[in-house]
């Protein structure tokens, strides 16, 4: 099953081998550079909506923490799976990811690309289209 994958990171780098790694797949996938920028394109008339958004947390303007925040205020991608995708791995980051009710938080330096890509299909519901 292909699904659509929003990733929101400052990192172009990471945002391009992310993004190739979900594509090869066959996931439909859209990148974000920022938090305004998902919000902008979740805001837009007949948007699509996203079956999953990984998140990460420090970026310039708006944090990941944010733009979540926003997100549930304004009702946005309701029905979305949200994982944190963070150099952060201190215990208060992981509480608030908790606390904003996300669905997963995945720490980059610990998890190589493919780790990433198994764990946000598991979350999703997906172990079996791996």
């Amino acid at each position: 099953m292909a699904y659509r994958v929003y990733l929101v990171d400052d990192d172009k780098f990471l945002l391009d081998l992310y993004a190739v790694k979900f594509k090869n797949a066959g996931h439909d996938v859209s990148v974000f550079g920022g938090g305004e920028d998902l919000l902008a394109a979740l805001r837009k008339e007949g948007a699509a909506t996203p079956d999953v958004i990984l998140l990460d947390i420090i970026m310039p303007g708006m944090t990941g923490f944010e733009t979540l925040e926003a997100m549930r205020k304004d009702g946005l991608a309701k029905d979305a799976k949200i994982i944190f995708l963070s150099n952060q791995g201190q215990e208060t980051d992981i509480e608030k990811a908790r606390q904003l009710a996300a669905d997963g938080y995945i720490i980059k330096a610990s998890a190589i690309p493919s780790e990433v890509f198994a764990e946000t299909l598991r979350i999703v519901g997906a172990e079996a289209a791996q």
